[in-house]
């Protein structure tokens, strides 16, 4: 099996790319998390519930929930942008929290939730599916 140069059998071009481009959309969801914290623990206007939903809890508490997973996300992404081992592995646990959070999320920003739900999947492929170099050059014979 032929590889382009850089790349090992266990590691293609889309997770390689995928892993950079997880890291600035960790970044950029996080930095939206803390907005929306904010907007949350201000008590405004912005949010109303669509509906009844099994997973109540006050605006005021999901506001800190939201803002403290976005500065540890901003904080995981910026830290997988650098190539650490401990920010990819800590990226997929908050990638899932993440997930979490926003389905719980849906009855205040259903279609942001949504979305949000879908980057957190392709943020946790990313991260599980690249090898890097250090690890792809102790498992090359």
């Amino acid at each position: 099996m032929s590889s382009t140069p850089g790349t090992t059998p266990s590691s293609s071009a889309w997770a390689t790319g995928g892993t950079m481009f997880a890291g600035v959309l960790m970044l950029v969801v996080g930095i939206f998390g803390i907005f929306e914290g904010i907007a949350g623990i201000a008590e405004d206007e912005v949010y109303t519930r669509v509906g009844n939903y099994t997973f109540e809890f006050d605006l005021t508490a999901w506001g800190w929930i939201h803002l403290i997973v976005g500065i540890l996300v901003v904080v995981t992404g910026a830290a997988i942008l650098k190539g650490a081992k401990a920010g990819r592995i800590a990226g997929i646990v908050l990638a899932a929290l993440s997930v979490i959070a926003h389905f719980m999320w849906l009855p205040y920003q259903p279609l942001w939730s949504i979305i949000a739900i879908g980057i957190g999947v392709f943020v946790i492929w990313a991260l599980c599916n690249d090898v890097p170099d250090t690890e792809a050059a102790r498992t090359r014979p």
